[in-house]
């Protein structure tokens, strides 16, 4: 009996997986195309290594290298269609009022060949490294009945380097739209968040770290469309004081002419860094916040918030500057280790209102940390960073269909909160992405169980006949 070869994975659908995906079987015109794509997301639930199309072929029985990768590359289908039906599907199953989380994260790459890679920061390697960035936005917002924490990714996409957006032979070889133009990763967070907007995605803030925060445009941008914002910045990040920019307001500009003879702009309010303001305010102003429950306790830091106006430029540059710029009244917020503890100060800047409390405050600006989670477990779940292909259309329905993969575990540990919640409540334990991903694969991969069962007890069968013998 020949047992080098090890079975596939039986080609029938997970039933829960196949009900999950039957709403999204209307996106693809063929049968083979809903087949590839339940395959597809199978695989990308399995607890293979590197989850590619090789390696998916290779352990799921009822598909191919050639048919998946066909079905990322040429099949007829629309990956942001796939976004915008996924995140319908999740609104009417979580509650509203929740947050927007905008980041980037990088997939680590050999070559120099797929689409976007260039030599750039990574966050994984805390340094410069071969690597593609993709910029997402995920919803966050807490459970009622369970008190935790439901969070699910609305959409994403890929930064191009400037070394790649002028190189018209590069971007025709992977497959580059011509439609889309060269943007800072800025400029990507406010298209998902026009994409959010357009699709109804409940939030009431956003959030961002300092590589968005720092970004004049992008507050800019969030204004312009009437968003509240919490936002991390850098220490030398200017800002205004609200009276001084009231007294500025109230003088009349200068009667000199500039270039052109164009009237000349008045002088802005004196310009501070961020962490000058801070250095200034008595220790007394300082709050100790706990903003969650940890595994080992409240989280706890220290917060301070005083009411500023965020700016750009200073009377000494010339007044036609365009970097001279007084933005929104909002709070610039200061946060530091607790007493005794070792750590660097910390800023944010919100437009929140000025009626917003301290610990609502310091709530917000710690709520990013799931965004962070999605990008390690769909990493680490649901192959986010194993794409081999090297074409923006490839790259771009992966990462839908990961998104969908692990949309799906997190309807599933929704399923099982919403099961708890009643007579027992919150005294069960909540079930994490990684387990209900452990209980997936009992199923999924039970027939390869049962073989190297069978395996190890032909095995066992015949070394007793020969020591029998």
């Amino acid at each position: 009996m020949n047992m080098k070869a090890v079975p596939k994975a039986a080609p029938t659908p997970l039933p829960e997986l196949e009900t999950y995906l039957e709403p999204f079987t209307k996106l693809f015109r063929r049968s083979w195309g809903r087949q590839s794509c339940e395959r597809y997301v199978t695989g990308l639930l399995t607890d293979l290594p590197h989850k590619n199309c090789e390696t998916i072929a290779a352990a799921l029985a009822g598909t191919s290298t050639e048919r998946l990768q066909h079905f990322l590359t040429d099949a007829d289908w629309d990956a942001l269609a796939l976004h915008q039906l996924r995140v319908h599907h999740l609104i009417s199953r979580s509650p509203k009022a929740g947050l927007l989380a905008l980041d980037d994260t990088s997939l680590l790459k050999q070559g120099r060949e797929s689409v976007g890679v260039a030599r750039q920061y990574s966050g994984a390697k805390g340094k410069a490294a071969n690597c593609q960035a993709v910029v997402t936005a995920e919803y966050i917002v807490e459970e009622p009945r369970t008190k935790s924490i439901l969070h699910w990714p609305v959409c994403a996409q890929l930064y191009l380097p400037e070394s790649w957006t002028a190189d018209t032979k590069r971007r025709e070889r992977t497959h580059v739209p011509d439609e889309v133009p060269a943007q800072t990763k800025q400029e990507i967070a406010l298209q998902l968040i026009d994409q959010a907007l357009g699709w109804q995605v409940p939030f009431n803030v956003i959030l961002a770290d300092a590589g968005y925060g720092r970004n004049a445009g992008f507050l800019k941008g969030l204004e312009e469309r009437k968003l509240h914002y919490v936002c991390g910045v850098e220490c030398t990040f200017g800002v205004r004081r609200p009276e001084e920019v009231a007294l500025a307001q109230q003088l009349p500009p200068p009667s000199r002419t500039g270039r052109n003879g164009r009237p000349r702009k008045a002088h802005p309010a004196p310009l501070y860094a961020v962490q000058e303001i801070i250095a200034t305010l008595p220790d007394e102003s300082w709050q100790s916040i706990a903003w969650r429950e940890g595994s080992r306790g409240p989280m706890r830091k220290q917060f301070v918030a005083v009411r500023m106006h965020w700016g750009m430029g200073t009377a000494a540059r010339t007044l036609e500057d365009r970097r001279v710029y007084t933005g929104t009244e909002g709070w610039l917020i200061g946060e530091r280790p607790l007493p005794g503890e070792e750590g660097e100060c910390k800023y944010y800047f919100s437009n929140l209102p000025a009626d917003t409390k301290l610990e609502q405050l310091a709530t917000l600006v710690r709520g990013r940390w799931p965004i962070e989670q999605f990008y390690e477990e769909a990493k680490q779940e649901c192959g986010l960073d194993d794409y081999q292909g090297r074409r923006w259309d490839g790259l771009h329905r992966h990462l839908a269909l990961v998104m969908l993969a692990y949309s799906f575990l997190v309807y599933e540990r929704m399923q099982g909160d919403q099961a708890s919640a009643g007579s027992l409540g919150s005294c069960l334990p909540k079930r994490s992405l990684p387990t209900v991903h452990r209980n997936i694969l009992l199923w999924l991969l039970q027939d390869l169980v049962l073989w190297w069962i069978a395996t190890d007890h032909i095995k066992t069968f015949r070394s007793e006949r020969m020591d029998s013998g």
